[in-house]
């Protein structure tokens, strides 16, 4: 009894207290007439809203947990976040230190209005993740993001393991289960920025999740009193024919046409991405379980309302009984493997939006524990269908997106393509300036309209050689916004000027086509994306069928993949998608192999390898420095220190870069590499391609005679 009257009396405090310092935030009350003895009572605004969020009850776990202990206090370390008085503390607003609790916090203490609402926290714009990342410029979700961002992250996690000095495999008494905390939305939603769940080395992890205009903080989607879902503004983009959201629970069964893979290998690409998070965690308690069990040398199980949350299993039956899940029995036979794959399964479920905060990171983080606990165990999990890079325009995680990370935004030079908002806004304006990093494309990327998700029109395209084409198809002209290359042939001109052939001359450089510069091939010489040699004639547009014309007659709009089944009507020998590097439609032995019939992906294969031979030979006979090419490292091509013809470890970086170009060697470069970064030139106009390495091979002096130039 005395306990309840105590938060009564707390939270009537809290409410004289937020009155005395927002009285004004009221309408003006009337003037008092003679003869009134008391004022007219004070509104609190939203008073109502907060005594329903789970800020306000009063009956919380997360408040009543030191009720019972000696002394009953909330201890320092815990205060922050699970009560007011120790939330002013931290930052201060109670006149003290900021970034630090002082004291322990009493008992009965809630999350009440006066912890957002003091003249120090209404000026918060920033927060220091657990890995020490800072955000900054936040606003008002800064206020949210103190507590809900996790206590724990990789760089603790590495720091753990680091201390214990044992191998991935060797059971340590001194490590100890990491628990990142609950509802740590923030360590979600920004991903390998904050690095709140465990990344692996040498992989790459999807960074903020930026969602769309209007829903990008944490108070665009809940309501910041109640906490709940804001569930109208959902309905706006995702409530369709197939999908209700009566409840915040639908919210689940959501699914864009940016999440395509079958991530948890289940054979549905339909259900909601929080099932596809479920299937994955499953599939990763399973491999938690063999791996204890086999090399740690005791069974598992976890509960996810138990602290510490891993038990061992008694009984080995492989689920967690009520008397397992009880702290004496808590698992201690831990190794580094094991402690990084149960913390990404906690990251994974103390966040229970973590599906609509940053799914597509957790989805990483549980792959990559699966994938590295298949390493140790002796019936590792088939992960064939498992999936866990989108295709290309959303692969939130790969270099297309991530290579700017360190910089903290996308350039103006590299954001029409490599961000979210830069296409849309050299569509609209004809510039495009700097952009924030990026987890792909957004739907509003090519969508001018989000309810009947039009797309933005064009009836032609400038590209990089300054001429301009024109497709009477407007979605065509949008995807070669930025599938034209950033070079041609006339800036491999302009920089070699008036520099003989054969002269080492100064300023020249390697010129990078750029990559996947489909449009540029298509349409040939009328874009003149490769390097076209003087006096020789070469072929323009490639027309293809009239069911083949456009770049989504061939390609699906969303996963990129190739429609080969359409394919199957004129060339009778694709049956299957690899079967597509087959088709050939004209009978010349261009690379003078001696067959005529093997697929043009092949012929321009082997046109590639005698010229990038040429490129060798002409470097180190007539320039007297052995050149080689690495495909996957910039500037791709490098001094071949050892002469060996292939590019060893110490030879790749940008300090050994090749650097002797003469004119001869530069064309013949550029078009090796416009060959090779266009994967589906061989369809979208092999010809053209074969000319451009034809006339590469001649001019080096390789012998062509075998041949033939279409």
């Amino acid at each position: 009894m005395r306990k309840h009257m105590f938060l009564i009396c707390g939270a009537l405090v809290a409410v004289l207290a937020l009155t005395l310092a927002f009285g004004t935030a009221s309408a003006a009350p009337p003037a008092q007439e003679a003869g009134d003895t008391e004022p007219p009572p004070v509104t609190v605004p939203f008073l109502e809203a907060w005594q329903s969020s789970g800020h306000a009850d009063a009956t919380a776990e997360a408040f009543i947990h030191w009720d019972e202990e000696d002394p009953p206090e909330v201890p320092t370390q815990c205060a922050k976040c699970h009560s007011s008085v120790g939330y002013q503390d931290f930052l201060g607003a109670d006149g003290s230190e900021p970034g630090v609790v002082d004291v322990a916090a009493p008992i009965g203490t809630l999350v009440d209005c006066v912890a957002c609402h003091n003249d120090v926290t209404v000026t918060k714009d920033s927060v220091t993740m657990p890995s020490g990342l800072v955000l900054e410029h936040l606003g008002d979700e800064s206020r949210c993001m103190e507590c809900h961002q996790g206590r724990e992250s990789k760089v603790s996690v590495d720091q753990a393991i680091a201390e214990v000095g044992v191998d991935e495999d060797t059971v340590s008494d001194q490590l100890g289960f990491r628990n990142i905390h609950y509802y740590a939305a923030a360590a979600t939603k920004y991903g390998t920025l904050a690095k709140g769940g465990y990344e692996y080395d040498g992989k790459s992890y999807d960074g903020f999740f930026a969602h769309v205009d209007g829903y990008v903080t944490c108070i665009d989607c809940h309501n910041p009193h109640t906490l709940e879902l804001k569930l109208e503004g959902c309905k706006e983009c995702h409530e369709n024919d197939d999908l209700t959201l009566a409840s915040a629970d639908d919210v689940k069964n959501i699914r864009m046409a940016g999440s395509l893979e079958d991530y948890n290998g289940n054979g549905d690409v339909t259900e909601g991405i929080y099932y596809e998070l479920q299937g994955l965690q499953e599939i990763l308690l399973g491999s938690i379980q063999a791996y204890a069990s086999e090399v740690a040398g005791a069974p598992i199980v976890y509960s996810s309302a138990s602290y510490p949350y891993f038990f061992i299993d008694t009984n080995a039956n492989g689920t967690t009984e009520e008397e397992e899940a009880a702290f004496p029995n808590r698992y201690v036979t831990w190794t580094p493997r094991l402690l990084k794959a149960a913390y990404n399964y906690q990251v994974s479920f103390k966040d229970p939006g973590t599906f609509a905060h940053g799914g597509k990171y957790i989805i990483e983080l549980l792959y990559d524990s699966i994938e590295d606990l298949n390493t140790a165990i002796a019936e590792p999990v088939d992960m064939m269908a498992l999936r866990r890079i989108d295709s290309g325009h959303f692969a939130g995680s790969e270099e297309a997106f991530r290579h700017w990370d360190a910089d903290g935004e996308v350039p103006g030079s590299c954001a029409r393509c490599h961000s979210a908002g830069g296409l849309p806004q050299f569509l609209k304006e004809g510039v495009t300036v700097a952009q924030p990093l990026a987890n792909g494309f957004q739907c509003a990327t090519c969508h001018n309209d989000l309810n009947e998700y039009t797309r933005y029109e064009f009836t032609q395209v400038k590209f990089p050689s300054g001429l301009t084409v024109s497709s009477d198809v407007s979605d065509t002209n949008l995807c070669m916004q930025c599938h034209q290359g950033r070079e041609s042939g006339a800036s491999v001109d302009r920089l070699i000027g008036s520099a003989e052939p054969d002269e080492q001359a100064e300023g020249l450089r390697f010129l990078n086509p750029h990559y996947f510069a489909a449009g540029a091939t298509r349409y040939g010489t009328e874009a003149n994306g490769a390097y076209e040699y003087a006096g020789k004639e070469y072929l323009g547009f490639f027309e293809h069928v009239d069911e083949a014309v456009n770049c989504t007659d061939c390609h699906d709009t969303h996963r990129q993949q190739v429609k080969w089944d359409t394919c199957v009507e004129c060339h009778e020998e694709v049956e299957e998608y690899e079967d597509i590097q087959n088709i050939r439609y004209n009978y010349a032995d261009y690379d003078g192999n001696g067959d005529d019939e093997e697929g043009l992906y092949f012929e321009l294969q082997s046109m590639r390898d005698a010229l990038y031979a040429a490129l060798q030979a002409y470097a180190a006979e007539d320039l007297g420095t052995p050149i080689v090419y690495v495909g996957t490292n910039y500037p791709y091509f490098f001094n071949d220190l050892n002469g060996n013809g292939e590019g060893d470890p110490d030879e790749i970086s940008r300090d050994n870069a090749f650097t002797g170009w003469t004119p001869r060697l530069l064309r013949g470069a550029y078009n090796y590499q416009y060959a090779s970064k266009d994967p589906g030139a061989f369809a979208h106009n092999g010809l053209y391609i074969v000319q451009t390495l034809y006339d590469s091979l001649e001019d080096l002096g390789a012998d062509v005679s075998a041949m033939e130039r279409p």
